[in-house]
């Protein structure tokens, strides 16, 4: 099979790089041929003889909507000159402006321009265009919605959409791609680098001898909502929570001050040991009010940390009660505060811990890339067998590996 992944990036160290990284290593190990139209491709798969990359230079431009917009439009015209050639095509969204027979799907822009977070005290506004009226919120909305646009015509052009979660799942269904050509195929996550063990708070001056709650993402903005964790934590006496996250031009060092929470928030910065700081929490708290499905709730996960999250976070479907709390309203002010004190006062947190360890097992990057190419081969089965296989509604039900039923 010659498979084509259009992508931006194709590397470890970025989410939905990563994912394609994956998917390309096990189609060099079942001896497919690559082709990856992307601005940044792993060496190891540069100088690998399976591969051709068709290198797309954007970095030069100034912003992220005229890069992703020359991106589109030259893996568009290299794929027009090139698809004879090609046996299957995998896109993310609406990456291209070419069409795809599989289009991976890791945020729905439709769902982030009407997301809106209901608080306790007051509706909260997540999307930046309606928290800010300047110059760049303008831009930011501007963006989002041409692509919540362009998003629906990639999705209608693909034979096969795949989620990255259920709730992406709904949320496409909710735009109108039909359930039967929607797969869930959920990220993956690195079990040797991610997994339980023990070290020393010192090294990053955290606090011995406490409850240490984690939390980890982008503090910039109000999406991750870290604002709610913190006037959760003024109602956990006894807890620290440790964050991980870029602090510049983030508001949440102002408000902890300003809830008397100094002592116990102790803000880390941007890190790349994330993964050595969850060997030394006791428990993650992430309750977004908006995620896709977010990588770090399956590293958490797989280093056998109880989770607490919310609906509203793609994912929150894998932690069950035994490993977690999935709360219904991410701004629950209170019923995060019940979820957390509960977790600390729990004396089978190791069980959890053992709970959340084998959830995060049956998600492995192997497994989630064998999925992937099984569907590809799948897929090329049937177009060897019929002239036009999604034409057919039988041959549809029969002949792909997942189910056409589900939520309408």
């Amino acid at each position: 099979m010659k498979l084509c992944i259009v992508t931006h990036k194709v590397k470890k160290g970025d989410g939905q790089g990563r994912v394609n990284y994956e998917v390309a290593q096990e189609a060099i190990r079942r001896g497919h041929h690559l082709i990856l139209l992307a601005s940044e491709v792993a060496p190891e798969l540069v100088e690998n003889s399976q591969v051709n990359w068709i290198e797309i230079p954007v970095q030069n431009f100034p912003t992220e909507f005229i890069r992703n917009f020359i991106f589109a439009k030259k893996s568009a015209d290299w794929l027009n000159k090139n698809r004879t050639d090609i046996d299957l095509v995998k896109v993310n969204g609406a990456i291209t402006k070419a069409s795809a027979d599989v289009n991976a799907v890791h945020f729905v822009h439709s769902s982030w321009l009407r997301c809106l977070a209901t608080s306790r005290f007051a509706s909260t506004p997540v999307h930046i265009s309606r928290t800010r009226r300047d110059t760049y919120a303008l831009y930011q909305w501007l963006y989002t919605a041409l692509n919540a646009h362009w998003e629906k015509q990639a999705f209608q052009k693909a034979k096969v959409v795949v989620a990255v979660s259920e709730k992406v799942a709904q949320e496409l269904v909710n735009i109108g791609v039909p359930r039967s050509r929607i797969q869930v195929i959920v990220n993956g996550v690195d079990l040797d680098e991610f997994s339980p063990g023990v070290g020393d708070r010192l090294t990053w001056n955290l606090p011995e001898n406490v409850p240490l709650a984690l939390f980890a993402g982008d503090i910039r903005t109000t999406r991750k909502n870290l604002d709610t964790v913190l006037y959760a934590l003024t109602k956990v006496p006894n807890l620290h929570l440790a964050v991980v996250g870029k602090t510049e031009g983030s508001p949440f060092p102002q408000l902890a001050a300003s809830l008397g929470l100094s002592e116990r928030v102790h803000f880390l910065g941007y890190r790349r040991d994330i993964a050595a700081i969850m060997r030394v929490a006791d428990l993650f708290v992430f309750p977004s009010r908006y995620e896709a499905c977010t990588l770090v709730l399956l590293e958490a996960l797989a280093s056998g940390l109880p989770v607490i999250t919310a609906t509203t976070t793609g994912g929150a479907e894998l932690v069950t009660p035994e490993c977690g709390v999935v709360l219904p309203n991410s701004d629950d002010i209170d019923a995060l505060a019940t979820a957390l004190l509960s977790l600390v006062n729990d004396t089978s947190m190791s069980q959890m811990g053992k709970a959340a360890r084998s959830v995060a097992e049956q998600h492995s990057w192997t497994t989630m890339a064998q999925t992937y190419v099984d569907l590809f081969e799948e897929l090329i089965q049937n177009e060897e067998h019929c002239s036009h296989p999604y034409l057919s509604p039988s041959s549809r039900s029969v002949s792909l590996p997942f189910s056409s039923t589900g939520a309408n």
